[in-house]
Order: C-alpha cells, then sequence, then structure tokens
C-alpha cells in the first residue's frame, strides 16, 4: 500500500481551519447565563450593535434585489452574462420575480406602516422584518464568510469517511451529512440548511438526500427549545422535554426518507450524474487513515484567501438576497392567513378525532395548534400557553419543535434556495412529520404525567 507523505503546512491546513470551523459552529459555550455557539453570538454582537438600522437595511436588501432581478426580466437573460454569479442569482423564472417584488413591496408597507394593517402589524410582517430578518441577516453574514472553514479544509470529507456507515444504512445518506446535522442541532436550523443547500450545490448531495437533510435534520436548536419551553410554562421540564424531541425526531428521520415525497426524489446530482458519491475507506486502507488523507488532499487545494473571502462574499450575497425575498414575502402571506382567517382552525378540525384517540386533554383547543406550525414555529406554543393540561402543552410544545416545516423561516428558506423541493412537498412533508412525532410524542406524554 502506498505510503502518503504529506509537509506540516498540509497537516495545519486542515487541522487548523476546522477546528475553527467546529468552535464557531458546534461548541455550545456558557454566554450570558444561556448556552451558545460563538456564531449565534457573533450575530446576536452585530444585530445589537446596529439593532436601530436592522430594519432599513433588510428593506433596502430586498428593494434592491427586485429591481436587480426586473432588469433581466426586462431587458433579457443575458443581461448579467458578463458575470455569472449575478445572472445566476437575478435572472430567474417569474414566479420568483413575483415574489421577489412582492417581498419588496410588504417591506416598504411594514416599514412605513403604509396600506392594510394585516400587512405590517406587530403579528404579521413586523415580525419578519423587524425581528427574523434581523437575525437570518447577522446568521447569514457570519455563517457566509465562516462556513467554508467547515465545507473547504477537509472536515466534510473526514466525517464523510468515518461516518458513513451509520448514516447510509439508517438515514440513507452520505457520513458528510453528520457535519450538516451537528451544525443544526448545536447551532441552529438555518445554518443547517446553508450549509446542505452549499454541498448540493457543489455536487456532495442528490437531489432526494438534499431535501432529506434539508427538511430532516435542520433541527431547532437548543436555545429556542427553551424559549419554547417557557411560553408554555414547562422550562422544569427540560430533560424529558428534549429527549422527547430527539426521539422524536429520530423516529422521523428514520421513516421519512423511506416514504414519499421524499424517496421519490431524483438520485441524481446537480450536473446530473447518478454515481453515487462513495466515502468508504478501500480494502486494506484504515478508515481513520483513509479519512485522513481525504481531508489532507481536499485542504491542500485550497490556495487562495482572496477566493476564501471571495466564496464566502458571494455566498453572503446568495443567502441575503436568494433568501430574505422568500421568507419576508411567503412568511408575510403565511403569518396573516394565520392571524386575520380561521383557515388554520379549520384544517385543524379533523384532528379533534385523532386527538381525542390519544386521548389528550383538551382535543379541540389543541388542534387550532397543529398545522398552524406550518406558518410560524412560535405560533403554536402562543396558542397553548392558554391551555389548562400540562399534558397537552407538553403535546404541542414538543410537536411544534418537532414539526420543522415553517414557513417565516426553514421553510421559507428551503425555498429560497437550490434544496430541490416545492411548496406542495414542504406542506406533505409537514404533514407526514406531525402525524409520526404526535405519536411518539404522545406515547411519551402518557408515561410522564
Amino acid at each position: 500500500m502506498e505510503q502518503k507523505s504529506y509537509r506540516l503546512i498540509d497537516h495545519l491546513k486542515f487541522i487548523i481551519p476546522s477546528i475553527v470551523g467546529v468552535i464557531l459552529f458546534m461548541i455550545p459555550i456558557k454566554f450570558g447565563g444561556n448556552y451558545t455557539i460563538p456564531i449565534a453570538i457573533l450575530s446576536n454582537w452585530l444585530g445589537g450593535l446596529i439593532s436601530n438600522q436592522l430594519s432599513l437595511i433588510m428593506m433596502i436588501i430586498l428593494i434592491v434585489t427586485a429591481i436587480f432581478t426586473l432588469i433581466p426580466a426586462i431587458f433579457g437573460s443575458n443581461v448579467f452574462t458578463k458575470t455569472p454569479f449575478f445572472q445566476k442569482l437575478f435572472s430567474v423564472s417569474l414566479f420568483w420575480t413575483i415574489t421577489r417584488i412582492l417581498a419588496a413591496v410588504f417591506a416598504v408597507m411594514t416599514f412605513y406602516k403604509i396600506g392594510p394593517e394585516a400587512v405590517w402589524s406587530e403579528s404579521t410582517g413586523a415580525v419578519l422584518l423587524g425581528d427574523l430578518l434581523h437575525t437570518l441577516f447577522t446568521v447569514f453574514l457570519f455563517a457566509g464568510l465562516f462556513l467554508p472553514l467547515l465545507m473547504n479544509f477537509g472536515l466534510m470529507e473526514m466525517f464523510g469517511t468515518l461516518m458513513t456507515k451509520i448514516m447510509r444504512p439508517l438515514f440513507k445518506l452520505p457520513g458528510r451529512s453528520s457535519i450538516d446535522c451537528l451544525a443544526s442541532w448545536i447551532g441552529d436550523g438555518t445554518i443547517g440548511v446553508l450549509l446542505t443547500s452549499k454541498q448540493y450545490e457543489e455536487g456532495y448531495y442528490t437531489k432526494q438526500e438534499a431535501a432529506v437533510i434539508g427538511t430532516t435534520f435542520s433541527v431547532v436548536s437548543i436555545t429556542f427549545t427553551l424559549v419554547v419551553l417557557q411560553t408554555v410554562g414547562l422550562d422544569k421540564m427540560f430533560v424529558p422535554f428534549y429527549l422527547t424531541v430527539l426521539l422524536a425526531g429520530l423516529v422521523a428521520a428514520l421513516i421519512m426518507p423511506r416514504i414519499p415525497p421524499l424517496s421519490l426524489k431524483p438520485k441524481t446530482y446537480v450536473n446530473g450524474s447518478d454515481e453515487v458519491l462513495n466515502e468508504s475507506a478501500p480494502e486494506g486502507t484504515h478508515i481513520l487513515k483513509h479519512g485522513y488523507d481525504k481531508a489532507i488532499e481536499k485542504g491542500r487545494k485550497e490556495k487562495s484567501l482572496y477566493q476564501f473571502i471571495k466564496a464566502g462574499g458571494e455566498y453572503v450575497l446568495d443567502m441575503s438576497m436568494g433568501v430574505a425575498p422568500v421568507v419576508m414575502g411567503f412568511g408575510t402571506i403565511a403569518l396573516i392567513i394565520a392571524e386575520y382567517t380561521p383557515f388554520f382552525k379549520w384544517v385543524g378540525v379533523p384532528f379533534i378525532p385523532v386527538l381525542e384517540l390519544l386521548q389528550i386533554p383538551e382535543a379541540a383547543e389543541a388542534s387550532q395548534t397543529v398545522i398552524i406550525g406550518f406558518a410560524d414555529m412560535f405560533l403554536p406554543s402562543v396558542l397553548a400557553s392558554s391551555i389548562h393540561s400540562e399534558m397537552t402543552r407538553f403535546v404541542i410544545a414538543a410537536l411544534s419543535v418537532t414539526q420543522l416545516i415553517y414557513m417565516s423561516e426553514v421553510g421559507g428558506l428551503l425555498l429560497g434556495s437550490k434544496i430541490p423541493v416545492n411548496f406542495k412537498d414542504l406542506f406533505f412533508i409537514f404533514l407526514l412529520r406531525t402525524v409520526i412525532t404526535l405519536l411518539v410524542i404522545t406515547g411519551v406524554a402518557h408515561l410522564l404525567f
């Protein structure tokens, strides 16, 4: 077997950036009395520093995005051919052009509080422009700049080799997806979506794998789970609650890739190839050594600081201008429907007999919260806070965390990303996750209460 020899600089080019990336995205540290990750600390610090200007900044970004998207729509799609990055970013279909224009209009209405109050009220447009988009902007900025530390210096190759024998049989996923899962779980679901989208675009995931990871493993962070628990008055039950969430999420992750719509997604890569990426070690080679060799080879290809910064900057622009309009457009419409129409109450009615069959107290009240999570993850907990039964509040809170697909954030991000899922896919996945995780959560709740 040929023994590969590397220089000290080759080892350091893999080890140092990867360690820094892991620290930034995956190591929880205690800060301000809570455990969080350094990227979130940087994001919150910047958010606090420019909080008074962030709504204005996001409105300007949304307006500029709409204007630049109209240019190829009016003057032809070759207008940006000299700059392929802008060509890909702004030359989009009619549907996404309308979405971006609508998002800009919603942002202006919300910022200046003009037009129908349903658009800009504190529970609709203001939630997005004045709160969620602030977080997304600062997360996009730091995550975009620093994600290459996880992706470009060999860490994904190392974990791909080490984890493939676990991820493939259990979840039908490549080993490198374990990094996406960890980044989501410890950090934030948005970071998981960003990482997955980028890996898919670079040809490491098939369409099916990208769709599975984006909709199944973009889990809610530990920090936000605490917020949900406090809202329903059950913060004393954090340990059993989080263990329940993990169990329900694991069961859903085992089932979802094996049933439609995810099982029907093409097993082809972004370039059309269907040859599965082989992450396993060759015969006679130790898995750890093979993973380390692949990591070193990947790290050696990174030779330019300028390219590193350019790639990060383009990614920040791609996510800010590609995703923020989807979150503002779809999120506002979803919240208007949730707040000003009985739609989600109506679609929750079929769940009343199901909840009664599962012996969940106050089933009629609980049914109203089941589907509303599709609009925003926080809405079920807000509605549940007035329910008397602790068991029912526990079930609703855990369900809202495990449903994952909510249009005001992760759902909007998925639609705005390159991950191959559409609105119909997301709604069916949301319903399936709801049914699967509800059964698991209810079973645990009956043991606890």
